[in-house]
């Protein structure tokens, strides 16, 4: 039989079943790491193991093991999947080769840089820049990124960084909600409201309670409201008429400008840290990659007088 032939007749998604359970040790791990169920792998591997007439893998109750073959299939077969692994590292860093890679949590490319970033565009319109939305933070020097925007301390994971800037929060709600009208903290406090709540390893997101406690309004905590892990998820609820939202000031200027959202009571609390930049260094030597840097912090310090407080005169 030619490599040809075998190619043909055993299913990928089988190899990758078997590839998967080596790997990572068991049934479930694979089918975890390839959301699938225990099922699905346990009738690909038979499939294999029919075409190849040899037993892969020796079943005892819950738990299984490689066999003699499966051993000896396995060490061969992985070979072809890291060639996959390491094709796929090439293309990714051919990719990149010129492009500046920024990284930044999902809100934030929503909301915040993804509309900036088009005055960049304007300012070096042969620059190649790649936006990732990404939570997790990357590691430098090891994933095909650039430059990282963080919240908090989130950045001591790197070593190169600088502060940003830290953003407010303010009420803001659709102006069909509110019919034009203009109520107080204590009004506002009625309708219905969107909560942040981010994921536990930041510092919390402030809420409609600190609000209440800062204007001296009586919150009812038993208040009912749609929660969202995803700041540009509740601002996008409160576009669509749904309740009031404390957003982040840097995630609403769009929105304040075309008036999809309004500011009815202008009290603003500040985020419990501050957002960062951080850096490869090797990026500082990328064409543009300097410059680009320093556009990041420019753009930011003036987002920090735009969300801050106005002065009272």
């Amino acid at each position: 039989m030619t490599i040809k032939q075998v190619i043909r007749t055993v299913p990928l998604k089988g190899l990758q079943a078997f590839e998967a359970v080596g790997r990572c040790g068991g049934v479930s791990a694979a089918a975890l790491e390839l959301k699938v169920s225990p099922g699905a792998i346990s009738q690909q591997i038979r499939k294999i193991e029919s075409f190849l007439g040899v037993t892969l893998l020796e079943r005892n109750g819950r738990t299984v093991e490689l066999t003699q073959w499966g051993r000896l299939y396995h060490q061969e077969i992985s070979k072809g999947f890291e060639q996959f692994a390491l094709a796929e590292q090439v293309l990714e860093r051919a990719r990149n080769e010129d492009a500046l890679v920024l990284s930044a949590l999902s809100s934030v490319v929503n909301k915040w840089i993804g509309r900036r970033i088009f005055d960049w565009q304007a300012l070096h319109p042969k620059a190649h820049v790649r936006i990732v939305g990404r939570d997790k933070e990357p590691r430098m020097g090891f994933d095909d990124v650039d430059f990282r925007i963080s919240y908090g301390s989130d950045v001591l994971q790197h070593e190169h960084y600088t502060e940003l800037f830290r953003d407010w929060v303010v009420p803001a709600c659709s102006p069909a909600l509110i019919k034009g009208k203009a109520p107080s903290i204590a009004r506002l406090l009625e309708y219905p409201l969107l909560h942040v709540e981010w994921e536990r390893h930041f510092t919390p997101y402030p809420s409609w309670r600190e609000l209440a406690a800062e204007t001296g309004a009586t919150f009812k905590e038993s208040a009912a409201g749609l929660s969202f892990t995803l700041s540009s998820s509740a601002i996008d609820a409160a576009v669509n008429k749904r309740g009031v939202v404390l957003a982040q000031m840097s995630m609403i200027a769009d929105e304040l400008e075309a008036q999809t959202l309004v500011i009815p009571v202008d009290t603003r609390i500040a985020l419990g840290e501050s957002y960062y930049l951080a850096w490869d260094r090797a990026a500082l030597q990328k064409p543009h990659g300097r410059e680009f840097r320093d556009w990041l912090v420019a753009v930011s310090r003036q987002q920090a007088l735009a969300s801050a407080p106005r002065p009272i005169l």
